[in-house]
């Protein structure tokens, strides 16, 4: 692999966890909240009371990351001071026992750049144009063990390493409708433009290793359709062999278009209400695919292997990044292979649930159950979420939740104030209740969501 992907990969993944990188499509916590005018994101069928057009840019705003681990199994404090797992002073055993066979972390971010609702054709509408991005990255165990232990041990297996990357503009249209008096369906078309997607996959890197060498077997590929994309090559100094180190982009471009759709549905019964979405289910055809690639599998030894991984060395955390590029780079030697042309991909898709039970005699006060599943290949996560939401005048609403799933557990809540011609909804799906130094979330999920609209 390059040094370029490597580094850009490790960065981002450090990125995501500590809560740097925005991200989050949807606030399951304004699943069941009256006046949360972008209800209808989490389940086309839903509606508004009242037409609205939204602040330009504060439509609604979501910031999150999801993962399966969090900041307090990378840091730790030592001494007074914050180091990484990789410091010596961290027992090898204490650190490694947080990490599974794979670890995850995803990041996504919806953010509205205009929106209008309003009430015609038999129903009501809502236009929203938005700019959207994705990232995943999958860590295998033993490349924690790797960064841990070096070469105190002498055969690691880093296969399944993979990175997902994705940007694009989307302007969707909404329409829903009452069926009878107990049914009411809906659905979003969706127009994409693509700004650019990155896959790589580092499918087999066996290493075996020894204080002074390494040999490697590796089977990796990158696939990346961005506009005016370039690689640039040069010769290996441990193979002799061509092998891609940089990345340019000479300008930003459009790299593809696409289309999706939303559908859902809710039931009425009684004091029930059952209700169920699709969303995101789409594709974009990107125009070019330019892959760098092992061109399959190919094996390789060399003696000029150094690792450091003491914080107090002149390796430390500051450089801890170029060190991991300039390393681990060494396993992968990716050939350019051109471009292979336009590749279509499909969205990562995400199904809800939910049940709403309102109290018969006080109904104001109703009780929910949501559950959420994103189907994104090996990025997929699934969560169930239980609220109390409450609804005490015309112009104010709130939700309070649990969730539990695959990235661990969390408290959300939801507010939502809208008067007379005003509406403002804050909320967090995963709130942070504890901070690391210097004010990180701990949390392995931490989302925040706001926006601003104006019925009418």
């Amino acid at each position: 692999m390059t040094t370029r992907y490597i580094k850009s990969v490790m960065l981002a993944f450090a990125c995501i966890l500590c809560g740097n990188s925005a991200m989050a499509q949807y606030a399951n916590s304004g699943y069941f909240v009256d006046g949360y005018v972008s209800r209808h994101q989490l389940n086309p069928a839903f509606d508004n009371e009242k037409s609205y057009v939204s602040m330009p840019g504060l439509s609604n705003v979501s910031v999150s990351q999801r993962g399966s681990i969090g900041v307090r199994d990378i840091f730790y404090n030592s001494g007074g001071k914050t180091v990484t797992f990789m410091h010596p002073d961290i027992d090898a055993a204490t650190a490694l026992s947080k990490f599974g066979d794979k670890e995850s972390v995803g990041a996504n971010l919806k953010y509205d750049l205009f929106s209008v609702g309003f009430k015609a054709f038999g129903g009501y509408n809502a236009l929203t144009v938005s700019s959207r991005s994705n990232a995943a990255v999958q860590v295998p165990y033993d490349l924690f063990r790797l960064l841990k232990q070096g070469a105190e041990s002498d055969s690691y297996d880093i296969s399944d390493f993979r990175v997902h990357a994705d940007g694009y503009a989307e302007i969707a249209l909404n329409h829903s409708r009452q069926i009878g008096k107990n049914i009411r369906v809906g659905g979003t078309l969706k127009l994409l433009v693509g700004a650019g997607n990155v896959d790589a996959e580092f499918n087999q890197a066996q290493l075996r290793l020894t204080e002074d060498s390494w040999t490697v077997v590796t089977d990796a590929q990158v696939q990346s359709s961005i506009a005016n994309l370039r690689y640039t090559s040069e010769m290996s100094e441990q193979t002799g062999n061509m092998h891609v180190t940089n990345v340019d982009v000479d300008k930003a471009g459009v790299a593809g278009y696409g289309a999706a759709i939303d559908l859902g549905a809710a039931v009425t019964l009684g004091d029930f209400e059952v209700s169920a979405a699709l969303l995101d289910f789409g594709f974009i055809n990107w125009k070019n695919n330019y892959l760098a690639s092992t061109d399959g599998t190919q094996t390789f030894s060399t003696d000029k292997y150094s690792f450091n991984v003491d914080d107090d060395a002149t390796n430390n955390f500051e450089d801890e990044f170029d060190l991991i590029g300039d390393e681990i780079a060494k396993i992968y030697e990716l050939k350019d292979m051109g471009d292979q042309g336009s590749r279509m991909r499909m969205l990562a898709s995400t199904i809800n649930v939910g049940a709403k039970y309102t109290l018969p005699a006080y109904r104001k006060l109703c009780f929910g159950l949501l559950a959420t599943a994103r189907l994104q290949s090996s990025y997929s996560w699934f969560e169930a979420r239980g609220s109390v939401n409450y609804s005490p005048c015309s112009w104010f609403a709130m939700s309070v939740s649990g969730a539990a799933g695959n990235n661990g557990a969390g408290l959300g809540w939801m507010l939502s104030l809208h008067p007379k011609g005003f509406s403002l909804f804050a909320g967090m799906d995963y709130t942070c209740l504890k901070l690391a130094k210097p004010g990180i979330p701990e949390n392995n999920s931490t989302t925040v969501n706001i926006g601003i609209n104006f019925p009418f």
